[in-house]
């Protein structure tokens, strides 16, 4: 064989047991994916956010959530629709986003998120809060 066949991403899947410990106890900017396996939209972005997922591994986390077996969080969070989206840093929800939005665009909230959270953990680095 000349070449070998790259492994396929395995992304992330967060689920009612393991939101805190991937989603409210990271620093770091979270994007979350509400689908469902049969709806037809989610399907049309599913391959986005595994690509998405992979590029952006070691600086965010882009993972998916499946309403259906999940409901605590469906319920929790309130999703009327999907596909929707959500985002997150330091374990707080910060914006929530309802259908299908093109790849540059969630490329270009990702980055944002990513720039934000540089500049307050530099901030932190220079400003150390004073022991209690």
């Amino acid at each position: 064989m000349f070449w070998k066949k790259k492994p396929k991403y395995q992304i992330t899947y967060v689920t009612d047991d393991n939101f805190h410990e991937l989603v409210e106890s990271v620093d770091y900017p979270v994007l979350l994916d509400f689908y469902a396996d049969w709806c037809g939209p989610c399907k049309v972005l599913g391959p986005i956010i595994e690509e998405l997922a992979e590029e952006y591994d070691g600086r965010a986390l882009v993972a998916k959530v499946n309403t259906e077996l999940n409901p605590k969080l469906s319920q929790h969070f309130k999703i009327k629709s999907i596909p929707t989206m959500m985002i997150f840093t330091f374990g707080k929800m910060q914006e929530q986003f309802k259908g299908l939005i093109p790849k540059p665009n969630l490329e270009e909230i990702i980055d944002e998120y990513i720039e934000d959270y540089k500049e307050v953990t530099k901030r932190r680095a220079e400003n150390p809060m004073p022991p209690m």
